[in-house]
């Protein structure tokens, strides 16, 4: 009696034990070499555990060997920071990129060109870059499994301010000091092609695929050249010139910048005044109603830095104006003001007037009448006029009358332009007050030499006030732009500087737009909106690190007069094709002159402007998708998508298009453009090294220094996030984040590792059965395996990859753990060897297998490789990765079979766990099999189905009412099940404590104990477990004793 209860421990442990392995729970329940033996063999073989009394090894379990267990070399572990390294050398070692391209061109397959956006090279990498380049990677494995000839050169961006302050940060005082420029370019190259290798190194570490033996870089020869000749089309096409206007200047970068390169911080307030300027001639209509008595035009800025500068009053014609009489809390308490009149009651409040004391209206014009009226500046002998202005003009804010400094801003250089002011603009490259700011009838030369930005602006506040013109002075929180480099706030300064005029292809870019497909759709909103509001682009800067403005100025009219054309332009493009862009400051004037000039070589001086860093990589598509576009090197152009962050529609999507567009004859550079948010901490916070919330790609792939509190969790599941979260808006990252993709990435293993170790004696050639002899679950299967990979396929091809991936992740849990793998562990491993039922079940595995691995190999590609190399057969064909070959053709055509019926089984098998579960809990029964089940449903068609999958009474092989597969008792993982004709017979075959009417089936089903005796090998309960006839044991089933036979035939042993 004991060993019986022994034995019967024993049994219970080993299906615990499988149950485990399955849920991936634990790691033992496969074989983990083939050489040695399963372990769960061994476990029970062993017979280590102890009889209820007396301390005895119980006998060993006669049945165990016969148990057709996984087997497999697939670890449950990845140890990802020791595998995916040696898979990558795998793929270098076939040189899998090359492969793949040449592969797909000799079957003339379609091109399919990513175009990269170059990062800048002057740092190291962050979790932005990582969700960047993943979700490029995502869709360049995805198109070469679609067969397509897949071109990716992984680029970078060489040039600009970042890289050349990092060099700068690197020398000392004294060094900077005797810093020539070709010095500081030799230094900044060297610096960015050393970042260029770290982080290439990172990216390949993060799995990406690409020539990154071959990349882009802009500063390479071939790029400069190319950038030379985009420049030279829009300059031959009237696109480039040379003009004085007001642009946004850096003074602590000492350069030009464009409107990609600022930032608007929260948070900045500027000191905001109203002044009042003394009308000395009014204009003919304000004469008539209020005469010459004291009378000022009220302005408002919040730049008071730029009154020095103050050549104008611009007022909006078709705005109402009004002259409010002198009142004794405002200014001097005798001087009229001319204002808006619908900021009357606004100035009211800014000039403290208590209630019910108001600003009294004496008279109204249209603003039209003013126009003419002149006033005194109050810190300058200048007398300026009040001229008509825009729409910009409103009442929302100030006046509505608006200070007007056409060296200072952008509305005010447009009307002043059309109205012949000159250009004021008394502040030098550092941003401080020249000569021309000095002179005054207040402060004399006080304010020259002071920061506009700091003591300057407060020295012109105190100068108004002391002048009488100050009306009030307060802070005004608003958006200001800052460099996006030095974070430090930006200043509007007239200079001499290259422009494209975007004026002249406006129109063309628009359409450009209208032709391309905008990801998401508000992407083309924002572009349109960027391009119709875009005034001259800004192309010059003020540094020597970069691409130089191929120009030459004439030495005795001090620049005014320039050598540009045709001939030099070409001449320089071809000097940088062979020696680079150095060669500017290298060679002499008459070695970088054509022939046709070289004897007036002492007339002409080289300009030291560089090229925006916007332009250089806004030429990317000259540079490297038109430079590479041919048969050997696979480009072509335009290229079919562009991906980058959605800040890039004012960034590079912008520069790439308007170049493009305008070298180009109106054409776009890309077909698609799709747009990503940014990355923030788990709590919606930005990420900063001050709040310790930065996350480090390269650490999650690796580990921390502390391996228990900063696992290395390897490049998947850094993948799988990225390929989890909606990246059109902003995402959220985080170690608890990370954790929980990790428990994502085992399931995903674990149902890999399952089907992988069910296929070890499995030989496609000879083993697998027809597709129309195969049951109707497993049809079923594999029309439910198609339906997914489709759904998979269309989510990559619309690049929504969460729900590539969240529909992988819902295949892999709820149709294959919890049904199709769970009821598949009777046919694997009670059967016999060549049992049709087992092999019609792994011919669905086989299919299951490489349709799983095909369907995540674009987001997990080390698993993908893994499960590839450890197929327990040879793949088809000379398909040695994962990659090639694609997704086989009959994986994608399975049709629908029997949806509603395995559909139903599956809620009735849903509504019995539940009933089960009771009887658990009350220890009624343990495993599912220990019970039996009564099922009624009053609808025919439900019992029609449930009729059809009604087994045999007994386990027998083979079995005579059912195929063996397509039965209730496997489906529900229940030892019997009985098909009732009333709710009455459920109830009294079953306590009512567990019955119960299913919520999904709608069957009214009642569990208890199963009859019988329980098999000592399948764990199934029949009454006719028994000797049958053999010498195997008494307490076996039929069916095991003929799995029995057959194993010992097969093997040659004996139980």
């Amino acid at each position: 009696m004991m060993a019986n209860e022994g034995i019967k421990k024993q049994t219970f442990a080993m299906s615990l034990l499988v149950a485990l392995a399955f849920e991936g729970k634990i790691a033992t329940s496969f074989q983990s070499s083939r050489q040695g033996g399963r372990f769960v063999r061994q476990f029970l073989s062993r017979s280590t555990s102890l009889c209820a009394k007396g301390g005895g090894k119980k006998p060993k379990n006669a049945y165990a060997d016969t148990i057709l267990l996984p087997q497999t070399d697939f670890s449950q572990r990845a140890n990802a920071i020791k595998r995916e390294p040696e898979l990558q050398e795998y793929w270098k070692s076939i040189d899998l990129y090359s492969k793949l391209s040449s592969d797909a061109e000799s079957r003339s397959a379609e091109r399919f060109v990513l175009h990269d956006g170059p990062p800048y090279a002057n740092g190291d990498l962050h979790i932005g870059h990582a969700l960047n380049k993943l979700l490029k990677d995502f869709i360049n494995r995805h198109q070469i499994l679609k067969g397509k000839q897949v071109h990716y050169v992984p680029g970078w961006d060489c040039h600009g301010l970042p890289i050349e302050l990092k060099v700068l940060q690197t020398m000392k005082s004294k060094e900077r000091q005797g810093l020539t420029p070709i010095a500081l370019r030799e230094r900044a190259a060297t610096f960015a092609k050393e970042t260029v290798e770290k982080q290439s190194a990172s990216f390949q570490r993060y799995g990406v695929i690409g020539d990154f033996d071959n990349p882009y870089l802009t500063l390479l020869p071939e790029y400069e050249a190319a950038q030379i000749r985009v420049f030279g089309e829009m300059y031959k096409q009237g696109f480039i010139f040379r003009g004085r206007k007001p642009v946004h200047w850096s003074p602590s970068s000492r350069t030009a910048l464009a409107e990609a390169e600022l930032e608007y911080p929260e948070g900045h307030v500027s000191k905001s005044i109203y002044v009042a300027l003394d009308v000395v001639s009014p204009s003919e209509e304000l004469q008539q109603h209020v005469g010459s008595g004291n009378l000022k035009v009220a302005i408002w800025t919040t730049t008071p830095w730029t009154i020095p500068a103050n050549l104008a009053v611009a007022i909006n014609p078709e705005l109402e104006y009004c002259v409010v009489d002198a009142h004794p809390n405002v200014l001097d308490g005798q001087s009229k003001l001319l204002v808006a009149k619908g900021l009357v009651e606004s100035l009211e409040t800014k000039f403290d007037l208590s209630d019910g004391d108001n600003l009294k209206v004496i008279a109204s014009f249209n603003g039209s009448s003013l126009v003419g009226t002149s006033y005194q500046h109050p810190l300058y002998e200048r007398q300026s006029p009040v001229i008509a202005g825009g729409d910009y003009i409103t009442t929302e804010s100030g006046t509505g009358l608006v200070h007007t400094a056409p060296g200072h801003g952008q509305e005010d250089y447009l009307t002043g332009l059309k109205n012949g002011l000159e250009l004021l603009s008394p502040v030098d490259d550092v941003g401080r007050f020249t000569v021309e700011a000095g002179s005054s009838t207040i402060v004399g030369d006080d304010l020259v030499g002071k920061s506009v930005l700091g003591e300057g602006n407060i020295a012109v506040i105190e100068a108004l006030e002391e002048a009488g013109a100050l009306l009030k002075a307060e802070d005004y929180g608003h958006k200001y732009p800052y460099d996006w480099r030095t974070k430090k706030p930006t200043i509007f300064r007239a200079t001499d500087q290259w422009f494209a005029s975007v004026e002249g292809f406006r129109d063309d870019a628009l359409k450009a737009v209208d032709s391309v497909q905008w990801i998401p759709d508000v992407g083309k909103n924002r572009i349109n909106s960027f391009i119709e509001s875009r005034g001259d682009w800004c192309i010059s800067r003020q540094r020597s690190w970069g691409v130089p403005i191929p120009v030459f100025y004439d030495k005795e009219t001090g620049g005014t007069q320039v050598l540009l054309d045709e001939d030099t332009l070409e001449h320089i493009q071809s000097i940088f094709a062979e020696q680079g862009s150095d060669a500017w400051w290298k060679l002499d004037v008459v070695d970088l002159l054509p022939n046709k000039y070289k004897s007036e070589a002492d007339k002409w001086t080289k300009g030291t402007d560089t090229m925006d860093v916007w332009f250089d990589s806004g030429s990317s598509w000259a540079g490297v998708v038109q430079e590479r576009a041919n048969k050997e090197k696979g480009l072509s152009y335009p290229a079919d998508i562009y991906l980058e962050g959605s800040d890039q529609h004012r960034g590079w999507f912008q520069s790439s298009l308007l170049t493009s567009v305008a070298a180009n004859k109106g054409q776009a550079p890309y077909k698609a453009v799709l747009t990503h948010g940014f990355v923030l901490d788990e709590k919606g916070f930005k990420m900063s090294k001050s709040l310790g919330n930065v996350v480090n790609p390269l650490q999650v792939i690796e580990g921390g220094n502390n391996r228990k509190l900063e696992p290395a969790y390897g490049a998947d599941v850094l993948r799988l996030w990225v390929s989890s979260v909606d990246y059109a808006g902003d995402v959220r990252v985080g170690s608890n984040i990370i954790k929980q993709t990790f428990e994502s990435y085992r399931k995903l293993r674990n149902t890999a590792r399952y089907l992988i170790g069910n296929l070890d004696d499995y030989n496609p050639s000879t083993d697998a059965i027809p597709y129309d002899d195969l049951p109707s679950m497993d049809k079923w299967m594999l029309g439910t395996l198609t339906k997914v990979l489709n759904e998979v396929d269309d989510a990559y091809s619309n690049y929504q990859f969460s729900r590539a991936t969240n529909e992988i992740l819902r295949f892999a849990t709820a149709d294959l753990s919890n049904f199709y793998l769970d009821v598949a562990k009777d046919r694997l491993y009670i059967s016999a060897i060549d049992d049709f039922r087992r092999r019609s079940c792994q011919t669905v595995l086989h299919k299951l297998l490489e349709g799983f691995a095909k369907s995540f190999a674009p987001i997990l590609p080390h698993m993908a490789e893994d499960i590839w190399q450890n197929l327990p057969y040879k793949a088809e064909g000379d398909n040695s990765s994962v990659f090639e070959g694609g997704v086989p053709a009959e994986l994608l055509s399975y049709s629908e079979f029997d949806k509603e019926r395995w559909e139903l089984i599956r809620d009735v098998r849903t509504d019995a766990n539940q009933v089960l579960e009771l009887a658990r809990q009350d220890k009624l029964v343990g495993a599912s099999l220990d019970a039996a089940a009564y099922i009624y449903t009053e609808d025919e068609i439900i019992r029609k189905v449930l009729g059809e999958l009604d087994g045999d009474e007994h386990i027998i092989s083979p079995a005579v009412k059912t195929n063996g597969v397509d039965e209730l008792r496997t489906a529900l993982m229940i030892s019997q099940v009985h098909l009732v004709d009333s709710e009455l017979d459920v109830t009294s075959a079953c306590d009512s404590t567990y019955t119960a009417k299913g919520e999904l089936s709608g069957c009214t089903i009642g569990v208890k104990k199963a009859e019988g005796k329980k098999c000592g090998r399948c764990w199934f309960y029949d009454t006719n477990v028994g000797p049958h006839g053999k010498c195997h044991g008494d307490d076996l089933c039929q069916k095991c004793v003929n799995a029995i036979d057959s194993w010992e035939d097969k093997t040659g042993q004996h139980v």
